[in-house]
């Protein structure tokens, strides 16, 4: 697959409300704050020496708008990055982190004078997070959030399940209740529609195979390992017949050949698959 670039772009300005002072401030200071907290690895530009009443103005502005800005933390750049239907991709940032998105994901990065703060919008990513204390990394999930210095750790976020799953280093995840957790490594928090957080030991080599390219499932309900396939293609797989959502399925699948995934499930299992003109799929009873 060829490299595909990351979308950056900067945060939008509301012109339709009311500006505020601080509104006016930090649009004033806003290169002056580039310059001060750059990303990191960029070089700040060169600037002339300024004149005494301008050092004293600057001062003072540059003293209320330290002030406002360790008090709100307001970001300062943005980046988006995204993945089509089958692909995955693996981004760098500025301060050396990685993260890989799977299939059909979603993520937006901003950085912030005292953290650096992201929000899944769907899909999964696997994070890889540079140590820096005093910058702390957030994922918000929607449905919880997590507080990162430096690990690696998986994210989902579906439409009605959302979890983390921790690979290296230590977590603290935050649930919309306010209740909070500590992973360790090979365990895993999840909930579903609103539900109270779980939290289990997983398989960390099966849960990863994904970066690999490849589904494993292990006495998997079918119906949870038909929805993990189906984010893997463009059009619908359809389950026909309650009792066939408890079948197990065990097996490693590619997620870059779903039709042959799907096509071997007769094998081991009694039910036909039906391939519809649309290109999407019927699983019913055999």
């Amino acid at each position: 697959m060829p490299p595909h670039r990351a979308n950056s772009c900067p945060p939008s300005d509301d012109t339709q409300a009311p500006a505020t002072a601080l509104d006016e401030l930090l649009s004033e200071e806003r290169e002056a704050l580039k310059q001060l907290f750059p990303l990191p690895g960029s070089v700040p530009r060169a600037r002339k020496k300024p004149r005494r009443k301008e050092r004293v103005a600057a001062a003072i502005g540059g003293s209320l708008l330290l002030a406002a800005l360790i008090l709100l933390d307001p970001p300062y750049a943005e980046e988006r990055f995204q993945t089509a239907v089958g692909e995955q991709r693996t981004v760098t940032l500025a301060d050396g982190s990685q993260i890989t998105l799977d299939t059909a994901s979603a993520l937006r990065v901003s950085w912030h004078l005292r953290s650096r703060r992201s929000m899944l919008e769907q899909g999964r990513a696997s994070f890889a997070v540079a140590p820096m204390l005093v910058r702390p990394f957030e994922v918000d999930a929607g449905r919880f959030s997590v507080q990162v210095v430096g690990t690696m750790f998986d994210v989902v976020r579906g439409p009605e399940q959302s979890s983390v799953t921790l690979s290296e280093g230590v977590v603290q995840v935050t649930a919309i209740d306010g209740s909070t957790s500590r992973l360790a490594p090979g365990q895993r928090l999840s909930t579903r529609n609103g539900s109270a957080a779980q939290t289990g030991q997983v398989d960390l080599e099966r849960e990863s195979a994904w970066r690999e390219g490849r589904l494993v499932f292990d006495h998997t309900p079918l119906s949870e390992a038909l929805a993990e396939i189906a984010r893997y293609r463009s059009q619908p797989v359809r389950l026909h017949g309650e009792h066939l959502a408890a079948l197990e399925v065990s097996g490693v699948f590619d997620t870059a050949n779903t039709d042959q995934a799907l096509s071997l499930l007769p094998r081991i299992l009694p039910v036909r698959v039906s391939p519809q003109a649309d290109g999407s799929v019927d699983i019913s009873p055999r």
